[in-house]
């Protein structure tokens, strides 16, 4: 389904499922760091930073140096970013993250362990994450 939804999001507004993904987390009023964002899309800093870079390179979002923190850089939907919003599908990644919250302590508790489980049986423990489907290695681009 993820995958799907990632193909169908490409075809109908040029983006990929992680990427729609973080401009929504972006789509409230006001801006969040990298930090914030990451926080607001489940993920690592550094894999939440290749898809920001790639939406700001395309002017849908905008990094600025924050007005009370110099050392703090803001991001924020620029007007292009919201218009594709508006006539984009939801992320599939999202239902993923509701149907997660949507499961007992317990529950979630015994997913994480077991999800711990299997990447450690799979050797892939010291790998970069990167976000669903969104491939950091394409293009060629340094993580930042």
């Amino acid at each position: 389904m993820l995958r799907e939804s990632s193909r169908a999001s490409e075809r109908e507004v040029g983006l990929t499922g992680a990427q729609l993904f973080v401009l929504r987390a972006l789509e409230g009023e006001r801006a969040l760091s990298l930090n914030e964002l990451a926080d607001r899309t489940h993920t690592h800093q550094s894999s939440v930073s290749v898809v920001v870079k790639r939406l700001v390179d395309r002017e849908l979002v905008a990094r600025v140096p924050s007005a009370s923190d110099a050392r703090r850089v803001e991001l924020s939907l620029t007007t292009p970013g919201r218009a594709l919003l508006s006539s984009s599908p939801g992320a599939a990644q999202q239902r993923l993250v509701d149907g997660v919250q949507s499961l007992s302590p317990e529950k979630q508790n015994a997913l994480a362990e077991s999800l711990r489980d299997l990447v450690s049986a799979m050797k892939i423990v010291d790998r970069a994450p990167t976000m669903l489907f969104e491939d950091d290695s394409s293009e060629g681009e340094p993580r930042e």
